[in-house]
């Protein structure tokens, strides 16, 4: 088992950036790691993911371009770097680890533990 918490949510007007963090408890390198997403009323959806030989998968081009996702194996740790930030773009934000696959899945059936979540509010 692992645990997952992430942080580095918050407040932050239109076109501001944040970097979320989701820690994990022990080694997760071998496995991929993605960051989900979920709005008031909608929702989980995949934002983005890593496999853990750095290949990265994105949702759609809403944050292609925007947000990068990196991870550091020597501290356990993957990156969410968001950036040029929108109101659509409020939500709690998940990471979650899938030991199953080598790939990316974009499925939240994909993954096997979730952190608790962090809140990203965008003012417009």
């Amino acid at each position: 088992q692992v645990q997952l918490v992430e942080s580095g949510g918050g407040l932050v007007q239109a076109g501001g950036s944040l970097r979320l963090s989701c820690a994990a408890s022990r080694r997760t390198f071998s496995f991929a790691m993605g960051w989900f997403r979920q709005a008031p009323g909608k929702e989980r959806e995949f934002v983005a993911g890593i496999t853990w030989g750095g290949i990265t998968r994105y949702s759609s081009d809403s944050v292609k371009g925007r947000f990068t996702i990196s991870r550091d194996s020597a501290k356990n740790t993957v990156y969410l770097q968001m950036n040029s930030l929108k109101p659509e773009d409020t939500a709690v934000y998940y990471c979650a680890v899938d030991f199953r696959s080598s790939g990316v899945g974009i499925s939240e059936h994909d993954y096997d533990a979730w952190g608790q979540g962090t809140q990203v509010t965008v003012s417009s």
